[in-house]
């Protein structure tokens, strides 16, 4: 049973009858990995029977690190959509949608720009690390603002809940902020939405030296082929002070059972495994055939799906422009009660009275 944990705040409840809202998403940059799987997508899934939900494509956001690489962005978004629908997100019940679809979002991220300072952005702790990572000295306006930007596309569709990786955590807390300081200056219109974060909060890489990541090229992804996983699977770390099979090895932090404990459902086997490792009685190359093997058979499902998908490159285009559709209905209802709760619905007025 997937575990989750909800960080509770002071939010508007949903209506009797009716169902709370979901928002997240993701940034078209690559394909998607077992890390985003367990950090957010499983809980997506999972939550499309409780919640109103909306997945969202950040293309907007892809600019914020990625101004250069525009003409990617098309084709990430596909491979995107494909992994969402891969692994069961389904359109019939959930809306995916295109950030840049929705323009709206750029007046809500405006306004919200207004409530909030540049040093209250520069403590966000992601801020520091995306400039480590990508060795900048300084960040732009749009990679500080990040976190506005994010909360824009939240409090459009006024959510009620966000999955997301821990690593986003901090990033939530400036949405709550943010909606909170708006209905203290205006009145209410927006709810502080919960964080729900996956059951591992951060997937180590198959180099475990750090999380799971496109860009450090540690990652197994969702599209792999069987090969391709067992390959990666070989050459994973594991007990760096374990020098022959027969030596008694660590279990835990070691990566390959790290991985076990998250994708092998024979948790028999694991038990079995992680007891033998510690006696000296197993080698690493049977313990990463065994999870070569539990990958491969937790992915076959979703590759059948994503094939069959893929085979309909129209559908997709139309799930998009669908969703797309409905959440800009949205974002137009919420930029008009926010404009009405600020008194600058000028137009609005003067039309009422029949000027």
């Amino acid at each position: 049973m997937t575990e989750t944990r909800i960080q509770r705040t002071s939010i508007r409840p949903a209506a009797p009858g009716t169902r709370g809202r979901l928002l997240t998403g993701d940034r078209p940059t690559g394909k998607l990995h077992l890390g985003h799987y367990v950090g957010s997508l499983e809980n997506r899934v999972r939550l499309q029977e409780e919640y109103e939900c909306f997945f969202l494509v950040a293309d907007y956001h892809v600019l914020t690190t990625g101004a250069e690489r525009t003409r990617e962005i098309g084709h990430n978004i596909r491979d995107l959509v494909l992994d969402y629908l891969s692994i069961g997100i389904d359109p019939e019940r959930s809306t995916i949608y295109v950030q840049s679809l929705v323009p709206e979002v750029a007046v809500l991220y405006l306004i919200l720009s207004m409530l909030t300072t540049v040093p209250r952005l520069q403590r966000v702790p992601t801020l520091k690390e995306v400039m480590r990572d990508l060795r900048l000295e300084t960040a732009t306006l749009g990679l500080l603002s990040y976190p506005v930007l994010q909360a824009a596309d939240i409090l459009m569709v006024r959510a009620d809940v966000v999955p997301v990786g821990k690593d986003q955590s901090s990033h939530l807390e400036v949405t709550r902020e943010l909606a909170r300081r708006f209905n203290e200056l205006y009145g209410p219109v927006f709810p502080e939405p919960e964080t729900i974060t996956g059951r591992v909060g951060t997937l180590v890489g198959t180099d475990g030296q750090a999380k799971m990541s496109k860009s450090l090229d540690n990652a197994i992804y969702l599209s792999d082929d069987a090969a391709t996983v067992e390959k990666k699977v070989s050459r994973m770390f594991t007990d760096p002070t374990r020098i022959h099979p027969t030596d008694p090895g660590h279990v835990e932090g070691n990566p390959v059972f790290i991985y076990h404990d998250a994708f092998n459902h024979d948790t028999a086997e694991v038990d079995e495994l992680k007891a033998r490792y510690r006696k000296g009685t197993v080698g690493d190359v049977e313990v990463k055939k065994r999870l070569a093997r539990a990958l491969n058979e937790f992915l076959a499902p979703i590759r059948e799906r994503r094939a069959a998908w893929a085979a309909t490159p129209g559908r997709l285009e139309e799930i998009l422009v669908e969703g797309s559709r409905v959440a800009r209905r949205e974002a137009q209802q919420t930029v008009a009660l926010c404009l009405q709760r600020m008194g600058m619905d000028y137009f609005e007025a003067a039309r009422a009275r029949g000027g």
